[in-house]
C-alpha cells in the first residue's frame, strides 16, 4: 500500500523515535534517566479513582455519552475555571469536553482552515501546532520568541507575517517548552492583534496551575464575543495525563464550529471518567500546594544539576520544565542531549524540536522522582573526576 501524501510533509513525533533508542540501551543495562517528556508521575488523587470505580460499576456507565459531556461536568469546569482564573463561563454554550486538549488542534483546525490558508504559531512551541496543520494542507508560519525579548511575542513580526489567508494566531502561556509567563501588556496586545487582523486568537493553557502563583486566562483579556478560545486539561494540573480529560473554552460560535467537528469523530467521553474528573475538580487547595511543593523540590535539583554541567537557566518560570541553554562547548542542543544520553544516562529533549529558537537550548521535565535527580547528579560527577 502506498501511503497518502500528506504523511510526507510529517515526521513521526520525536519522543517516539527516542523512546525506541532508550530502550534499545536499556535491553544493554543501562539505567536511563528520563527528564524528557512531560508525563506526570505523581499519582492521581485516591479520592478520584475510587470515584472511577464506584461509576464504572453503575448501570449505564457503558453507555454512549453527549458530545458535550455530562451536564455535571460542564457545572465543575464553571466552577474550576471561575475558582482558579476568576472567569464566570456559561456550561451550556462556552464549555466544550474533550479527550484531553490534544485533540482540539486537529479539530480548531479543521473548523476553521481550508487548503492553502494559513495559521501562526510561536517558535519555539508545541510541535503538534504544525503537524497537524501539515496533515491539513494548512500553511504555518513562526512568529519567535526569544530570550532577549523575555519569550513574549515580537509584535512587529507578527505585522509582517500575517495576510489575508491568515485564519488562526496559536499562544501558549504559561509557554512550552521554555516556561515563560506572559505578560499582562503581551496578553492585550495578542487580544488587540487578533481584532485587527479578524484572527482565531487560541490559548493553550494547560500548565497554569503548576508553579505559579497567579493562573491566568487569555480569556480575562477580551469580550466574550471576540472570536478567542483556551484550550485546558486536567492532565498535568491533576496529575491525569491517561485520563485524557480536557476542554475547550470561550467564544460560544467559535465552541459550537469546533463541536461539529468533534461529534464526527467520537462517541463521548466514558461516564465514569467523566464523574472522576468532576471529583477531582473539587480537591482542595491543600492537595495542590503538596503537588507544587514537589515540583519545586525537584526544580533546585534541576538547577543544581544543571550548574553542574555548566548550563544557564532563568528562574521566573511556571509549569513542568526547567529550559536552559547548552554550553558553549557545544554546537547544538541535539548534541548536547545525546551527549548526556550517552556519556550520563540521561535524557533531556533538545530545544531544536520545538523550533528553530531553541537550536542552543535544552529542556528538562520535572516528571522524575527527587531520587533519579539526586542520581543524575551523581553520574555527572563522577565523570567529571573520572575524566
Amino acid at each position: 500500500m502506498t501511503p497518502a501524501n500528506r504523511l510526507q510533509t510529517v515526521e513521526e513525533y520525536y519522543f517516539s523515535k527516542k523512546r525506541e533508542e532508550i530502550l534499545a540501551l536499556e535491553a544493554k543495562g543501562i539505567h536511563i534517566i528520563n527528564m524528557g517528556i512531560g508525563n506526570p508521575d505523581l499519582p492521581t488523587h485516591p479520592n478520584v479513582i475510587a470515584e472511577l470505580e464506584q461509576a464504572a460499576a453503575e448501570t449505564g456507565s457503558n453507555y454512549y455519552q453527549s458530545y458535550k459531556g455530562l451536564p455535571e461536568l460542564r457545572n465543575a469546569f464553571q466552577s474550576w475555571y471561575l475558582k482558579t482564573y476568576a472567569v464566570d463561563l456559561n456550561p451550556h454554550t462556552e464549555i466544550l469536553p474533550l479527550m484531553g486538549s490534544k485533540e482540539a488542534i486537529m479539530h480548531i483546525h479543521m473548523a476553521f482552515c481550508n487548503p492553502g490558508e494559513d495559521i501562526l504559531i510561536p517558535n519555539p512551541g508545541y510541535p503538534t501546532y504544525a503537524s497537524t496543520a501539515k496533515l491539513l494542507q494548512i500553511g504555518v508560519k513562526l512568529y519567535g520568541i526569544k530570550e532577549e525579548n523575555d519569550w513574549q511575542p515580537d509584535f512587529e513580526e507578527l505585522e509582517n507575517l500575517v495576510d489575508e489567508k491568515t485564519k488562526i494566531l496559536w499562544m501558549n502561556y504559561p509557554h512550552m517548552p521554555t516556561g515563560a509567563i506572559a505578560q499582562k501588556e503581551s496578553m492585550q496586545k495578542l487580544v488587540t492583534f487578533a481584532r485587527k487582523h479578524a484572527l482565531l486568537l487560541v490559548n493553550d493553557n494547560p500548565y497554569s496551575s503548576i508553579l505559579n502563583t497567579k493562573p491566568t486566562s487569555i480569556l480575562s483579556f477580551c469580550d466574550r464575543t471576540d472570536p478567542i478560545i483556551e484550550l485546558n486539561s486536567l492532565s498535568k494540573s491533576h496529575n491525569m495525563a491517561g485520563w485524557r480529560v480536557g476542554i475547550a473554552v470561550g467564544n460560544a460560535e467559535v465552541i459550537n464550529h469546533v463541536l461539529t467537528v468533534k461529534s464526527n469523530f467520537d462517541s463521548g467521553m466514558f461516564k465514569p471518567i467523566q464523574k472522576a474528573a468532576i471529583k477531582a475538580m473539587e480537591l482542595g487547595k491543600d492537595w495542590f500546594d503538596s503537588i507544587n511543593k514537589e515540583y519545586e523540590n525537584r526544580r533546585q535539583k534541576v538547577w543544581a544539576l544543571l550548574d553542574e554541567l555548566g548550563c544557564q537557566y532563568q528562574e521566573d518560570s511556571a509549569g513542568l520544565f526547567v529550559w536552559a541553554k547548552i554550553p558553549k562547548s557545544f554546537q547544538s542542543g541535539e548534541e548536547f542531549s545525546d551527549h548526556l544520553l550517552y556519556h550520563h544516562g540521561i535524557f533531556a529533549s533538545p530545544g531544536s524540536i520545538f523550533g528553530s529558537h531553541g537550536e542552543n537550548y535544552i529542556r528538562f521535565s520535572l516528571c522524575a522522582p527527587q531520587k533519579e535527580i539526586e542520581q543524575s547528579m551523581l553520574r555527572v560527577i563522577k565523570q567529571k573526576l573520572v575524566s
